[in-house]
């Protein structure tokens, strides 16, 4: 569970936990991103995200804010038994009304009348592994309008009065446990807030980083495994006397996937790389908006490469078992959902860095 938080880990909790080492005999101060980069890929290999993000999810997203911007008496708190897994959190941003434009997050938080707790009120959806989870990192609105009137709580969920939760039948990573959560008065102590009120969308956006990357990772290799099935299937089909293999137009397809994604993953290890050489500040400020472009190729990769495997598995890419299983499994429409490229693209465009450097090209091209 902990290679899911974000590098470098927090060196100063673990050694008081008594964790000094992770498996493999890595000293926890030695872990960064690269680690980060194998560990996300090797558990994306198997070609299904839904066990592992039934497990990691909480983890990667949900306990970093704590950790880097709650207070010493918030940490003690919760740290210790979040760290060792004992107890479980989730990350509770998402609403029905609000995905991608969290700046119009609705669910409130009002202190009350004797200051001593925030009511909160509200609902959220899409919650990865918030059915199981006993405390939710949660983005609520303290203040006015905008995102200058967002904070963040960590707001108690299994067995709190007031909470609801239900399980989303969903069509793919059915395992991760997606959640729709209504809470209605729930009382949270006001030593619950994380940093200071009017902070949570600052909070929220340098969470996306790490979020960003992990996911373009994992569904760069989603997209390998599918496109490694499609390569074994046409080395053994046959049609009008030769393998698939042996058809030009089959291995012009076969390569132009390949291309895409070896592209697409030559980018994410010169981020990651990156990573391992900027100070964190430095790089949220450096890589916010291309770790978004990063996340955006990663669905037009998938999407490539899916619709490509089942296209050449023909009608057994249709079937969800046997030889066409792992083609028709990463060609659910609920793929595109991971990119919101059009989002992601308007994200990283605004973004300062991104922004510069198109100026600096459009005037290098204007001179030219």
């Amino acid at each position: 569970m902990i290679p899911n938080l974000s590098a470098p880990l927090p060196i100063k909790w673990l050694r008081k936990l008594g964790i000094h080492e992770l498996p493999g005999g890595l000293k926890v101060e030695d872990f960064d991103y690269l680690h980060t980069l194998i560990y996300v890929d090797e558990l994306a290999r198997s070609g299904s995200l839904g066990p592992s993000g039934a497990v990691t999810v909480g983890m990667a997203f949900g306990l970093p804010p704590i950790l880097k911007f709650g207070s010493q008496a918030l940490q003690e708190k919760f740290v210790p038994e979040l760290l060792t897994g004992k107890k479980r959190i989730c990350i509770a941003v998402t609403e029905p009304s609000a995905g991608s434009d969290v700046a119009n997050i609705a669910t409130t938080a009002v202190k009350s009348k004797d200051g001593k707790h925030y009511i909160v009120n509200g609902t959220k959806k899409w919650i990865t592994n918030g059915i199981w989870s006993h405390y939710a990192s949660m983005a609520v609105r303290t203040g006015g309008d905008g995102a200058a009137g967002l904070s963040m709580l960590v707001v108690p969920l299994l067995d709190t009065p007031g909470v609801t939760m239900r399980r989303i039948k969903v069509g793919g990573q059915v395992t991760s446990g997606t959640t729709f959560i209504e809470l209605d008065d729930v009382k949270v102590p006001v030593e619950n807030l994380i940093g200071q009120e009017g902070q949570g969308m600052k909070f929220i956006m340098q969470n996306f980083n790490h979020e960003r990357l992990t996911i373009s990772i994992s569904v760069n290799r989603i997209s390998r495994v599918a496109l490694s099935d499609a390569f074994d299937y046409c080395m053994k089909r046959e049609a009008f006397g030769k393998t698939l293999m042996e058809q030009p137009v089959v291995r012009h397809r076969l390569a132009k996937c390949g291309a895409d994604l070896e592209a697409h993953w030559a980018w994410i290890e010169q981020y990651t790389y990156c990573m391992t050489k900027l100070s964190e500040t430095d790089a949220n400020r450096e890589l916010g908006g291309l770790t978004a472009l990063a996340k955006a190729q990663a669905g037009r990769v998938l999407e490539l490469c899916a619709s490509t495997a089942v296209l050449l598995h023909g009608g057994n890419g249709y079937t969800k078992s046997g030889q066409g299983e792992v083609a028709e499994s990463k060609s659910l429409p609920s793929w595109a959902l991971i990119s919101r490229t059009d989002l992601l693209q308007e994200f990283s465009v605004k973004s300062p860095v991104l922004g510069s450097l198109v100026e600096a090209r459009m005037s290098c091209w204007i001179w030219l």
